[in-house]
């Protein structure tokens, strides 16, 4: 016998029915469902944001040994004959001895694609060995003798700030960084 009038209009096995469906856990598929794709999707672009810092570093480590590649071979006899072919108007001509600001040009327009130009610093140094006396850094302003001599040291430091961004995870922005060292060759 119907206790009220809904049950009545839908009937004893219908009522059933649904306080059946509605007791039932089909629902917490869904949300189940919901919590596995937010950890998986993490997951996954935390493993394509790791792969672009391994990319990154790979560029950064290249990048550095390049730069000390391009300031071996401009060292200061590097404009004398038969090398002085260039009008040195930019780092790219080819008769020019390599300065601070060229090393740094360079290693910036090797940029793979990816990679900000505008997080990358290049520092330089130079270490004389020849004669060991004192001199200057290439670019800098001093009456010292250049370093940039034949046979003494070239050191390219190249960093690179990564922006590291997950969802759900705060972005950090770590720093690489890569060292290469040689000897000028001319």
């Amino acid at each position: 016998m119907p206790r009220n009038a809904f049950e009545k209009q839908i009937g004893s096995p219908t009522l059933r029915a649904w306080r059946l469906r509605l007791r039932g856990d089909s629902g917490s598929t869904l949300v189940e469902t919901a919590f596995s794709i937010v950890i998986l999707l993490t997951l996954v672009f935390g493993i394509i944001e790791a792969t672009l810092a391994v990319y990154s570093y790979h560029f950064i480590s290249n990048a550095a040994r390049e730069g000390a590649r391009y300031a071996m071979v401009r060292g200061s006899t590097w404009g004398q004959s038969p090398w002085n072919g260039g009008t040195c108007a930019a780092y790219t001509d080819a008769g020019c001895t390599a300065t601070a600001d060229d090393i740094s040009q360079y290693v910036k327009s090797l940029a793979f694609p990816g990679i900000n130009p505008d997080n990358i610093n290049v520092t330089t140094k130079s270490y004389g060995v020849v004669g060991a006396s004192a001199c200057k850094d290439p670019g800098a302003t001093s009456d010292a003798p250049s370093c940039n001599a034949q046979g003494n040291l070239i050191e390219v430091k190249v960093q690179y700030s990564f922006s590291f961004s997950l969802p759900f995870v705060p972005t950090f922005t770590p720093s690489m960084s890569s060292t290469a060292r040689t000897t000028i060759a001319q």
